[in-house]
Formats: C-alpha cells, structure tokens, sequence
C-alpha cells in the first residue's frame, strides 16, 4: 500500500508563491508515476500536473501552464509542486497521487490508485 501526505498548503496573496510536498511511502518513490490534482468548493476535480517515474516527461494543465512546475526527489522519496504567480482561481484542497503502472493519460483520476488526504490552497485577491 503507498501513503501520501500533502504539506505546504496556506493561504497566500495572489501574485504570490507555494510549494507544496508529497511525501511517498510504502514504496520507493522512483517506481510511482505521481500527478497532483485539486478541487475547489462546487467544483470538479482537476488535473494539475504529473511527473513521470524517470522524472521526464512531466505534465501539465494548460491553466497552470509557465505558473506550476512538478519536480521528485527521489532519495527523499517527495514530490513537490511549485506554484508561483498564484491566482484567486487556484484556491482549492490540492491532492497527490500515485500509481505503480503505466497510463497514455496521466491526466485523468482514475489512473491513479493511491491518494493523499489533501492540503487547502487559498489565494485572496
């Protein structure tokens, strides 16, 4: 079973800058394909971006595009999401997630099969 815990979550200025972890275990990080996904209130879930086992190729929503960037450290078996430019529009629970196989969409949900509990993003205008 792989666990993942999202940290670095707060509130922020828009224009301003996050970085959020996502600290893998039960398995070495280089065997995960993560993806980090959020979810504002009245919202659907959405991709965000994703990060390849190799770290390359790296994925991203086209809304964070230039703005986000994906990153692993795997001796610190953590991914990281750096969110810079921050917007009123990003404010939402952000959720990594991991799975051990092979997906042609890593932007989708299901795709993915482990899941952390989520970290709140809040950007006031």
């Amino acid at each position: 079973q792989v666990q993942l815990v999202e940290s670095g979550g707060g509130l922020v200025q828009a224009g301003g800058s996050l970085r959020l972890s996502c600290a893998v275990s039960g398995r070495t990080l280089t065997t995960c394909r993560v993806g980090w996904f959020r979810q504002a209130p009245g919202k659907e879930r959405e991709f965000v971006a994703a990060i390849s086992r190799g770290g390359l190729p790296t994925y991203s929503a086209d809304s964070v595009k230039g703005r986000f960037s994906i990153s692993r450290d795997n001796a610190k078996n953590t991914v990281y999401l750096q969110m810079s430019s921050l917007k009123p529009d990003d404010t939402a629970v952000d959720y990594c997630a991991a799975d051990l196989g092979y997906s042609d969409s890593p932007s989708l949900g299901r795709d993915y099969a482990y899941w952390g509990q989520g970290t709140q993003v809040t950007v006031s205008s």
